[in-house]
C-alpha cells in the first residue's frame, strides 16, 4: 500500500496506519490524516479520465449577472455532466482567452455555471473541467490544517470525529440550543421540521452575537435554507439582509417567498462597495476642495495682514503729520504775532533760541518734513488700494472652507482621509465577508475556496449533514471556534456511506 508522511511528519504506511488508529479513539487530525490520502488518491485516479475531459457545448445562454459575477446555463451533449463545485474552465474560439468558472449545480446534461468574466457561449465554446484539481485542492486543504494546527482550532472537530465513524449516528449530542455543548445534532424524518428548527436556532445564535457558517450539501438546499432563515427573521422583526449572505449566486430567483438573489454575498458587496464609491467620491470632492481653497484663503490671510500693517503705517504718518502741521501753524502764529508780544514773552522766546530768523528756519523744516510724510502716505495708500482687492475673501468662500475644515477634522484629519481615499476596496473580500454574520454556501466550496482559509466562525451548522462527505465535514469544522450543530435524517448516514472512508473496512 502507497505510503505518504503524517502530520508529524514521519512516513505513513496505510495499513499499519488503519490498525494503529481504531486501535484507539479516532480524532479530527486521524480522519484529516485519512482523508487528505484519499483524496490524493483519488485525485490520481480522476486525473486522465471523462471527468477531466473537454466538452463541446450544444448551447448556452445567460441567466443573471450581478455585480462582477456572471451565472450561465450550459447545455452539454447528452450523456455529459459536471459535479457541482468542480472547477472548470471556458475556451471560446478563435483562440480566445480561456475563462475560469465554477459549476454550482444542473440537471442531467444541463450546467449551471458562475464566471467571473462575461462570454458569449455558442456551439463552439469547449469546456473543460478539472476534478482532479478540485481534489487536489481539498487535499491541499487538510493537509494545510494538520500542518498549521494553531491557524485551524480542532477542539470541535475532535468532538465531531466519533460521529462520522459511526454508522448510524449515535445519540450521544441528539438535542441543539444555545448551551455550551461543542457539538449537537439535529436528528428528525422530516426535512421542513429540520429546517425550521435550524432557522430558529440561527436566530438565537445572532441574538447571541456570533458568527455563523451553515454548510449544505449542494448549492439547491443552500437556496432552499436561505429563503427559511430569511423568512424566519422576518417573522421575528430581524433585518435578514443585514445578517444573511449566500457566498456563490442563488440558483434560484425566490425562496419560500423572499428575493433570494439579493442576499448574495457579491450582490452585497457590489450595493455596498457602490456606495461606498459614491461616499468616496464625495468625500475626494471635499478633500479636493479644501485643498484648493486652503491656499487660497491662507493667501487671502497673508495680505490681510500686510493690509493691516500698512493701515497701521498709515495711521501712524497721519498722526505725523497732524503733529507737523500743528507745529507750523504754532510757528506762522507766532510770527504773526512776533512784533506785537509782550516784550518779556520775546525775551524768553529768544532765551530757547526762537527768534524771527530761527522761526522761518523751523517753518522749513516742519513743511520739508510734512512734505516727507504725505509722500509716505500716498506709497501707504497706493499700497492699500493694492492690497484691498487682493485680501478680500468672496462672501460665501469663508464659509464654506470653515465647514470643510470641521468635516477634515470630524473624520481624523487630511493624513486620515489621505488612507481611506488610497485604500484598495474592490479587492478585500475578506474584510466583507468578516462582517457577514450568518453565511450560507456547501460544505465543498468551503474546503476549496481560498477564502475561507483565512476567515474563522463561533458556530458551523451543517444541513443535511448525511449528504455532505466526511471530507468537506472536517473542513468546515475546522473554521469553528465553539460549536458545530449536525441536522439531516440519521437513516441517510448508513445509506449514502459518505462518512465510512475507505479504510474504515479495514477495522
Amino acid at each position: 500500500m502507497t505510503s505518504w508522511t503524517g502530520a508529524r511528519g514521519r512516513p505513513y504506511d496505510g495499513d499499519r496506519l488503519t490498525r494503529t488508529i481504531f486501535k484507539n479513539c479516532m480524532t479530527a487530525r486521524d480522519l484529516l490524516e485519512i482523508w487528505a490520502f484519499r483524496l490524493e488518491a483519488d485525485q490520481k485516479r480522476v486525473s486522465g479520465t471523462t471527468l477531466d475531459q473537454p466538452i463541446t457545448l450544444v448551447a448556452g445562454r445567460l441567466v443573471h449577472t450581478i455585480g462582477t459575477l456572471h451565472l450561465y446555463e450550459l447545455t452539454l451533449p447528452q450523456g455529459s455532466s459536471i459535479e457541482p463545485d468542480t472547477p472548470l474552465s471556458i475556451i471560446p474560439p478563435n483562440d480566445l482567452e480561456p475563462i475560469e468558472g465554477i459549476a454550482l449545480g444542473g440537471v442531467n446534461n444541463i450546467a449551471l455555471v458562475q464566471t467571473f468574466d462575461r462570454i458569449e457561449p455558442c456551439a463552439e465554446t469547449t469546456v473543460v473541467p478539472d476534478r482532479a484539481g478540485l481534489l487536489a485542492t481539498s487535499a491541499r486543504r487538510m493537509r494545510d490544517m494538520l500542518a498549521k494546527p494553531d491557524a485551524y482550532r480542532l477542539g470541535p472537530a475532535d468532538r465531531l470525529a466519533p460521529l462520522l465513524e459511526s454508522a448510524t449516528g449515535s445519540d450521544e449530542f441528539a438535542g441543539v440550543g444555545t448551551g455550551s455543548s461543542v457539538i449537537a445534532t439535529l436528528w428528525a424524518d422530516e426535512l421542513s421540521m429540520r429546517r425550521q428548527r435550524l432557522a430558529a436556532l440561527t436566530i438565537d445564535l445572532i441574538r447571541a452575537n456570533k458568527r455563523i457558517l451553515v454548510v449544505c450539501p449542494n448549492h439547491h438546499a443552500a437556496d432552499a435554507l436561505l429563503g427559511i432563515l430569511a423568512r424566519a427573521m422576518k417573522a421575528v422583526g430581524l433585518m435578514y439582509k443585514t445578517w444573511v449572505s449566500r457566498y456563490e449566486m442563488a440558483l434560484a430567483q425566490q425562496a419560500e417567498g423572499v428575493r433570494i438573489q439579493e442576499l448574495g454575498f457579491e450582490a452585497q458587496m457590489h450595493q455596498f462597495y457602490a456606495n461606498s464609491h459614491a461616499d468616496k467620491a464625495a468625500l475626494r470632492r471635499k478633500y479636493d476642495r479644501f485643498r484648493e481653497l486652503t491656499p487660497i484663503l491662507a493667501y487671502k490671510g497673508q495680505k490681510q495682514k500686510d493690509l493691516d500693517e500698512v493701515r497701521l503705517l498709515e495711521w501712524r504718518l497721519l498722526t505725523q503729520v497732524s503733529d507737523v502741521q500743528a507745529k507750523i501753524k504754532e510757528v506762522n502764529a507766532t510770527l504773526a504775532e512776533y512784533e506785537n508780544l509782550p516784550l518779556l514773552q520775546r525775551l524768553s522766546l529768544q532765551a530757547v533760541g526762537k527768534n524771527v530768523e530761527s522761526l522761518r528756519q523751523y517753518l522749513e523744516l516742519y513743511e520739508s518734513q510734512c512734505a516727507a510724510l504725505r509722500g509716505e502716505l500716498d506709497v501707504a495708500k497706493v499700497r492699500i488700494n493694492e492690497l484691498v482687492p487682493e485680501a478680500a475673501v468672496p462672501k460665501d468662500m469663508r464659509p464654506e472652507f470653515d465647514e470643510l475644515k470641521e468635516e477634515i477634522i470630524r473624520l481624523g484629519g487630511t493624513k486620515k482621509i489621505r488612507e481611506l481615499l488610497s485604500a484598495e476596496e474592490d479587492t478585500n473580500r475578506q474584510a466583507f465577508i468578516q462582517n457577514r454574520r450568518v453565511v450560507v454556501t456547501t460544505a465543498s466550496r468551503v474546503l476549496n475556496d481560498p477564502l475561507f482559509s483565512r476567515v474563522r466562525f463561533d458556530v458551523v451548522i451543517a444541513d443535511e449533514a448525511p449528504w455532505i462527505s466526511a471530507a468537506s465535514l472536517l473542513g468546515a469544522a475546522g473554521l469553528a471556534h465553539e460549536r458545530i450543530v449536525i441536522s439531516g435524517d440519521r437513516r441517510d448516514i448508513a445509506l449514502n456511506g459518505l462518512w465510512i472512508s475507505r479504510e474504515s473496512g479495514l477495522r
